[in-house]
C-alpha cells in the first residue's frame, strides 16, 4: 500500500479536511453574493493540495466518499460560520454518475445542518468529459427540483463547453481563469468574454469571472458588464472569510471607484421614473384594467415577492393578444408571466450611461421599449429608451462643446468637474500638470503642422500609458495636459510618459539635430541660443482633501508644482510635498506715521 492511499484512508477515517471559503462579489452593488468551498487535505502531509487529493481519490477509486466528506465539511463549517448569500459546492460530474454514489445525501447534509436548498449552487465542472450527456441532464434535473442552484465551473477549460451551458440552462457560469489572465491584453480573450457575456444576458444567466489577480482584468470584465468576480485581488480563500466589502476589498476596487466619481447626470437612476409595479401572480386581465386606467402607462414591471424585477409587460403585446378572437377566454386568468417580457434590462441606478446604451445597442432593443432600474437589486423605477439615449446624445454634445479641437479630449470645462467630483466625494486622487519646453522655439522653426503634430502626439502618448488605468486626461489648451490618478501608480505613469514622449518625439527632428541634441535659434531679443530637443515638465501633486476646498486651489497647487518642474532643462518629474494652497502673504506694515 502507497504511503498517499493510507493518508486518503486516513483522511476518509478521520474526516480531517479543511474548507477555506472564497467570496465571491457583486462588485456593482458592493455586496458579496456567496462563496465556493475550497477543500485542502491535512497540513503538510503529501495531500494536503486538492490537485492532488482528487486526483489520487480518483486513482483509488475513492472520489465518492471523499466528495461527500468534503460536502458535510463545507456545509457543516457554512452554517457555524453563519456565512450569508449562497454556498457554492464543487461536484464531479464523474461522481454524480457513479452508481455507488448515495443519492439524496446532499439533501440529507443540508436538512441535518438547516440550510435552505435555494441557498446551494451545485458547480458542475466542464473539465472533464462524461460519455452518458443525457444521464448528466436528468441528475442535474433532480438536483433542481430538489431546490438547488445549479452552475457550470471552468466555462472554457473543457470537452462540451456551450453546449452543455445549453442543455444543463445553468443559473451561474464560471469562466475559466484561463480566459481571464490578461485579458485586458488579449484580443482573443477579449472577443470571447464579449460573446460569454451576450450569451449570459440571452439566457439570463449570471456569469461569474474567477481568477482576478489584477485591476485591469477587473475593469475589463466590469466594463463588459460582469459584475460577480472572485480572486486573490479582492480576497483569497481562508477558514474565516469577510463577512461584507472591508476597507481592503474597497481598496482594491479604488481604480473602479472612479466609475461612480462621474457627473451624476451621467447615471441611470437620474433618468428612473417611478412607477408602480405588479406582482409575478397578477391575473392578465387585472393588468389589462391597469393600463385601460391609464392610457400613459408603456409598460409595468413585474417583481418577485422580494421586490425584485422579473419581467416587463408591454401594453401593445398585451393588447394584441386580447383583441384576437378567444383572447380573453384563454388569457383572462393566467399570471402576467405568461405574456411578460423575461428578459428585459434590468440596470443598477449607479450604471453609468454609456455603459447602457452599449447594452441596449448590442441587444438591438426597440426604441418604444423602457428599461428596469434597481436600487441594491430592488425595484426601483422605469426609464424610457428614447430618453436614454436623448440624454446621451445631448451629454455627448455638451462635452464635445468643451473638448479640445485638435486632440478631442476634455477641456478645462471638464477637467475642474473631474477634480470637484473627486473633492464633493473624499475620494484621494493625484493630478499631474504637463507641459512641453522648447515648444515655442520648436514651433518657429519646425512650422505650426509639425507644432500640433507634436501636441498630439502627447495626447495620444498620455493616454496610452493611462489605458490600463482609471485615470482621466485632460487637455488645458496648447502644449499643456492634466491627468488625474485615481490610483496609487502616478509616478510610473508620468516616468513611462516621459520616456515614450521623448523616444517617439524625435521623428520630428533632423539627423543634425537630434546628433547635436539641439539647435541654435533666435530669442524673442533677437539673441542666438542653443535650443535642446523637446522635453516635458510634469508637476504631480496630491491634495490634501480638508485644505483644498475647491478644483481651483488644486488647480494652482499643480501650477506651482509644474514651474519647479520647468526649473530643469531636461525633463522632469517633480513630486510637490505641498498638499494645500500656498499660505497667503502678509506684508508687514512700514513703521512710517500715517497722517
Amino acid at each position: 500500500m502507497t504511503i498517499q492511499r493510507k493518508v486518503l484512508e486516513y483522511i476518509l477515517k478521520s474526516g480531517e479536511i479543511t474548507t477555506l471559503f472564497q467570496p465571491i462579489f457583486d462588485i456593482s452593488n458592493q455586496v458579496i453574493v456567496g462563496y465556493e468551498a475550497l477543500s485542502r487535505g491535512p497540513k503538510d502531509s503529501p495531500l494536503e493540495m486538492p490537485n492532488t487529493l482528487f486526483k489520487v481519490a480518483h486513482e483509488q477509486g475513492l472520489i465518492s466518499e471523499l466528495e461527500l466528506l468534503c460536502r458535510s465539511k463545507a456545509i457543516e463549517n457554512f452554517v457555524r460560520l453563519n456565512l450569508q448569500g449562497k454556498l457554492f459546492l464543487n461536484v464531479s460530474p464523474k461522481t454524480l454518475l457513479d452508481p455507488c454514489h448515495p443519492k439524496g445525501e446532499t439533501l440529507h447534509l443540508i436538512e441535518q445542518f438547516d440550510l435552505a436548498a435555494n441557498r446551494v449552487v451545485i458547480e458542475v465542472t466542464e473539465q472533464e468529459k462524461v460519455d452518458d450527456g443525457f444521464l448528466l441532464l436528468k441528475t442535474i434535473a433532480h438536483y433542481r427540483e430538489l431546490g438547488f442552484t445549479i452552475a457550470i465551473d471552468d466555462l472554457g477549460a473543457g470537452y462540451s463547453g456551450l453546449k452543455q451551458w445549453s442543455e444543463l440552462c445553468p443559473d451561474f457560469v464560471k469562466i475559466d481563469r484561463y480566459f481571464i489572465d490578461h485579458c485586458d491584453q488579449s484580443e482573443v480573450k477579449k472577443e470571447f468574454l464579449k460573446s460569454i457575456t451576450i450569451l449570459a444576458r440571452a439566457t439570463n444567466t449570471q456569469v461569474i469571472a474567477e481568477g482576478i489577480e489584477r485591476p485591469e482584468e477587473l475593469t475589463f470584465v466590469e466594463n463588459l458588464g460582469i459584475s460577480n468576480v472572485q480572486g486573490f485581488l479582492l480576497e483569497k480563500p481562508s477558514i474565516k472569510p469577510s463577512e461584507d466589502f472591508s476597507s481592503e476589498q474597497l481598496q482594491a476596487l479604488s481604480f473602479t471607484q472612479s466609475n461612480t466619481l462621474f457627473d451624476q447626470s451621467m447615471a441611470i437612476g437620474r433618468l428612473s421614473i417611478t412607477q408602480p409595479a405588479i406582482s409575478s401572480d397578477t391575473r392578465c386581465k387585472d393588468a389589462h384594467k391597469r393600463f385601460e386606467q391609464d392610457k400613459s402607462l408603456i409598460s409595468i414591471a413585474v417583481l418577485s415577492n422580494e421586490n425584485k424585477p422579473v419581467g416587463l409587460l408591454h401594453r401593445d403585446q398585451l393588447t394584441e393578444v386580447f383583441a384576437a378572437p378567444y383572447g380573453h377566454a384563454l388569457y383572462d386568468k393566467r399570471p402576467v408571466t405568461a405574456l411578460m417580457d423575461k428578459q428585459p434590462l434590468v440596470v443598477d441606478e449607479n450604471q453609468l450611461l454609456d455603459t447602457v446604451s452599449k447594452q441596449i445597442t448590442e441587444q438591438d432593443f426597440d426604441i418604444r421599449r423602457h428599461i428596469v432600474i434597481t436600487r441594491e437589486s430592488a425595484y426601483l423605477g422605469l426609464a424610457p429608451l428614447r430618453d436614454i439615449l436623448k440624454h446621451i446624445t445631448e451629454e455627448k454634445i455638451r462635452h464635445a462643446q468643451h473638448a479640445n479641437p485638435l486632440t478631442m479630449l476634455p477641456g478645462n470645462v471638464a477637467i475642474n468637474e473631474a477634480i470637484e467630483q473627486r473633492l464633493k466625494g473624499s475620494n484621494p486622487f493625484s493630478l499631474a500638470y504637463i507641459d512641453l519646453n522648447h515648444f515655442k522655439q520648436f514651433n518657429d522653426l519646425y512650422g505650426y503642422a509639425s507644432g500640433d503634430s507634436v501636441i498630439k502626439l502627447l495626447a495620444d502618448v498620455t493616454v496610452q500609458a493611462c489605458k490600463n488605468s482609471a485615470n482621466f486626461v485632460g487637455h488645458i489648451g496648447g502644449d499643456d495636459f492634466m491627468v488625474v490618478f485615481d490610483q496609487h501608480n502616478a509616478v510610473d505613469i508620468c516616468n513611462t510618459i516621459i520616456e515614450q514622449f521623448e523616444h517617439q518625439s524625435r521623428i520630428f527632428f533632423t539627423p543634425e539635430h537630434i546628433k547635436s541634441k539641439g539647435y541654435w535659434a533666435t530669442n524673442r531679443e533677437g539673441e542666438k541660443q542653443f535650443v535642446p530637443l523637446l522635453t516635458l515638465s510634469i508637476g504631480l501633486v496630491e491634495p490634501d482633501l480638508q485644505q483644498c476646498k475647491n478644483s481651483h486651489q488644486v488647480a494652482a497647487l499643480a501650477t506651482d508644482a509644474k514651474k519647479e518642474a520647468k526649473r530643469y532643462r531636461h525633463s522632469y518629474l517633480f513630486i510637490c510635498k505641498r498638499k494645500g494652497p500656498a499660505p497667503a502673504v502678509v506684508r508687514l506694515a512700514s513703521n512710517k506715521q500715517v497722517i
